[in-house]
């Protein structure tokens, strides 16, 4: 028995994906793969027979895109060959065999598969219930899952990343990306680099905070201000305490710029400082360095410049007291 659709007016019907195309399929296909799977879809439910010319003109891509595309698909399980040509699977039918399929049958690759969706099911469903009220959108579900791939967070750091957004009242799509792709670049996977993260954040919001403090800022600090504060601490390493010297050397200027106390800082880290110790011995070499010029101009009766030479920055540290 044949089955025909009644269907008047085709130009207003519906083709519909179930989601588990989406999270499991589509992020991983080539392009022209998904152009193939959906035109062959949409041929389906009209019995359509299509010769393989036909659907190169029609997708506008080569023979050999084709084929490689039906292998692509028959390889995933998503169409299954006959002789007379291909049966599409139901994805939903699919992936319920494959979870409720008994355990003697998979392999121990399957199986840990098998675990690892069922949890993160589960974390997407918590996500949804303790975020969203039960009404996460269905777009989120495959951004979710492409999170989990694109970042290789554990379940538990995806938590952790909603909640940080919903913390700040911006549990929006671009927003959470920013944040991920924030902790991705500080290479955090899992909740305990989270956590050395949040605590790296405290160390380096309370440095800035004294730093604010000691300038006399009554201002909250600008982006630029705040990125110069996390090289020294982040990238350089420097505590407080040599931040600190440079600091001091400010209280000569009207209006002290970050601008010149990096300049310090950067010489300092060039010249392979890392403590407080080996900065002062360094300004008081550079002091008496200057005295002993001074007083060696002062005995001649003329002073030619072209001959000073300085080292790096002397003329920063120079007339400085200390």
């Amino acid at each position: 028995m044949k089955l025909e659709q009644n269907d008047s007016l085709p130009i207003f019907s519906n083709t519909s994906l179930p989601d588990i195309f989406f999270t499991e399929y589509l992020p991983e296909a080539n392009g022209d793969y998904i152009k193939i799977y959906l035109y062959i879809l949409f041929l389906s439910k009209y019995d359509k027979d299509i010769k393989v010319n036909d659907l190169c003109k029609k997708l506008g891509v080569s023979l050999k895109v084709i084929q490689d595309g039906m292998k692509y698909w028959e390889d995933q399980g998503v169409f299954t060959r006959k002789n007379t040509g291909y049966i599409i699977n139901n994805l939903q039918e699919k992936e319920l065999h494959q979870l409720y399929k008994p355990k003697v049958a998979l392999s121990a690759e399957q199986i840990q598969k098998s675990a690892e969706s069922q949890k993160r099911a589960k974390t997407i469903e918590y996500i949804n219930n303790r975020y969203f009220s039960g009404l996460m959108p269905t777009s989120w579900y495959p951004d979710i899952e492409l999170w989990f791939k694109k970042y290789k967070f554990e379940d538990e750091v995806m938590i952790a990343l909603f909640q940080y957004c919903f913390d700040k009242s911006a549990l929006h799509r671009n927003y959470v990306q920013a944040v991920a792709d924030a902790w991705f670049k500080n290479q955090i996977k899992s909740f305990n680099d989270l956590d050395q993260y949040y605590e790296k954040q405290e160390k380096l919001n309370k440095l800035a905070n004294m730093i604010s403090k000691k300038l006399g800022l009554s201002r909250q600090l600008t982006q630029y201000e705040y990125a110069y504060i996390e090289k020294w601490f982040i990238d350089f390493g420097y505590s407080f305490d040599i931040i600190e010297i440079a600091l001091k050397r400010t209280t000569s200027k009207v209006n002290p710029s970050f601008d010149y106390i990096d300049k310090l800082i950067v010489d300092w880290h060039d010249r392979g400082f890392n403590s407080a110790e080996q900065v002062n011995k360094f300004l008081l070499e550079i002091k008496q360095k200057n005295k002993n010029l001074k007083e060696l101009e002062n005995k001649n009766s003329y002073q030619r410049y072209d001959q000073r030479k300085y080292d790096n920055l002397n003329s920063i540290y120079a007339n400085k007291k200390s």
